[in-house]
């Protein structure tokens, strides 16, 4: 028995103890494989918590903007025809309207001694208002001299400068929306486009009969809006807050799956208020950041609110 005991702890010290050794090593194994384990991934916090827009259809009309100054339609410069009389009285005074045949000034003939009543009048040609006077109550009047400048019908127009490119754009009859003074609007018509432009200055000049023009001083300076289109047309757009710009391309921020960030480029077209139409680069119904694009960046998550 002891022979055989002794033999068994022989073969237990052979063959058992590597195969401790090897257990342990497995062991060890295990537990450092389990050690080295990535901690599972955790969902990406939003970066901002944002609204969403999508592109709306309006009626827009196509506008062209210019700057110019209101002028008389036509004046009227009013003078004696004879020579050797004097001014005996002055009937008006600038700001006057004026009637066709109502009487401007009485003359006398200086040079007849025996002369004691009025010589002559000069009468207005037709109605208007006086835009300027230089006839003086005994002053001797010489022929050709002007007396009198008349604003024909009291009528005023706005010289529009434009360029070659926008005069094209224009034709007569066309609506206009002039703005004069603390924000006064003035209906009007294209009477008259030049058909040529200086040739140091680049610009050219519309005549805009104005439809109303009391109260309104000449020399003024105006700005106005044609309306180019003829007509109201179907755009889409979106707010001014949701386009973005990186040089000359233009982007707005879409919304995808998980609520991720996307670069979407545009193509602009004119603008309208706080609105700016989108003719290319984005389909009705996508969601779109409305503001505070500038702070979120392709495959940022953000969280959206109604």
């Amino acid at each position: 028995m002891r022979v055989h005991a002794k033999k068994y702890q022989s073969l237990l010290l052979k063959f058992g103890l590597p195969a401790l050794v090897l257990s342990g090593v497995a062991l060890w194994l295990a537990g450092s494989s389990k050690a080295e384990q990535p901690a599972p991934a955790t969902a990406s916090r939003p970066a901002l918590t944002v609204r969403t827009t999508t592109l709306q259809e309006d009626k827009w009309a196509r506008t062209l903007t210019a700057n110019g100054s209101i002028l008389p339609w036509q004046e009227a410069v009013i003078s004696a025809q004879m020579q050797g009389v004097r001014i005996a009285d002055v009937k008006v005074s600038i700001g006057d309207r004026v009637r066709q045949g109502d009487v401007l000034v009485t003359l006398n003939n200086s040079m007849r001694a025996d002369d004691k009543g009025p010589e002559g009048i000069i009468v207005a040609p037709d109605d208007g208002i006086i835009s300027a006077a230089n006839a003086n109550v005994g002053s001797m009047v010489q022929q050709g001299a002007e007396l009198f400048r008349l604003i024909r019908k009291g009528r005023l127009e706005w010289r529009a400068e434009l360029t070659a490119d926008e005069l094209m754009l224009l034709r007569r009859g066309m609506p206009v929306s002039i703005t004069v003074g603390e924000g006064r609007v003035v209906k009007g018509t294209v009477r008259a486009i030049s058909p040529s432009v200086n040739s140091q200055t680049r610009y050219g000049y519309a005549l805009v009969a104005l439809g109303d023009s009391d109260g309104i001083i000449a020399g003024a300076y105006a700005r106005g809006t044609f309306d180019i289109s003829g007509g109201k047309k179907t755009v889409q757009s979106l707010p001014q807050s949701a386009v973005l710009q990186r040089g000359n391309l233009a982007y707005v921020l879409t919304i995808g799956e998980g609520n991720r960030v996307h670069e979407q480029p545009v193509t602009l077209g004119q603008r309208f208020s706080d609105h700016v139409q989108i003719r290319q680069g984005l389909k009705p119904g996508v969601p779109v950041i409305e503001s505070g694009g500038a702070f979120l960046t392709e495959g940022d998550v953000v969280q959206v609110v109604q």
